[in-house]
């Protein structure tokens, strides 16, 4: 069974092609540039692999929207980069440094109280 709805947003029209509950959506209209700034060795990077991937820039940032709107969200999970305070107190955990209580404050910066946890201090001053 095949239904199709047309919605005119501004000078583009969408039209949503439903073919047993797949939804497949054509736009019709001319192209439109993305402009970003990114860091350069990044992008130098990045441009690098894609040229091993037979891509260039303007087809994967293409392929990467397309992405979107196919999964309507990122093709991706984006995870929070940890604090150096983060960091730290997963490294205590990991080389079992022997202490009691120990905080990461707000700007995420660890807090470590020398009397309750002296050998933990020791570590953190002396390494």
């Amino acid at each position: 069974m095949k239904s199709e709805k047309r919605v005119r947003l501004g000078v583009e029209t969408i039209v949503i092609t439903c073919y047993n509950c797949y939804k497949v959506v054509t736009m019709a209209n001319g192209k439109s540039n993305v402009n970003v700034k990114i860091d350069t060795g990044v992008k130098e990077r990045a441009t690098y692999l894609l040229e091993r991937m037979g891509l260039d820039q303007t087809t994967a940032i293409d392929i990467f929207y397309r992405q979107i709107i196919a999964e309507r969200r990122l093709p991706f999970q984006p995870i929070v980069a940890q604090t150096d305070g983060e960091q730290a107190l997963d490294i205590i955990k990991r080389k079992n440094i022997p202490h009691k209580a120990v905080e990461v404050n707000s700007e995420g910066c660890i807090i470590i109280d020398k009397d309750k946890d002296p050998e933990l201090y020791d570590w953190a001053m002396n390494g």
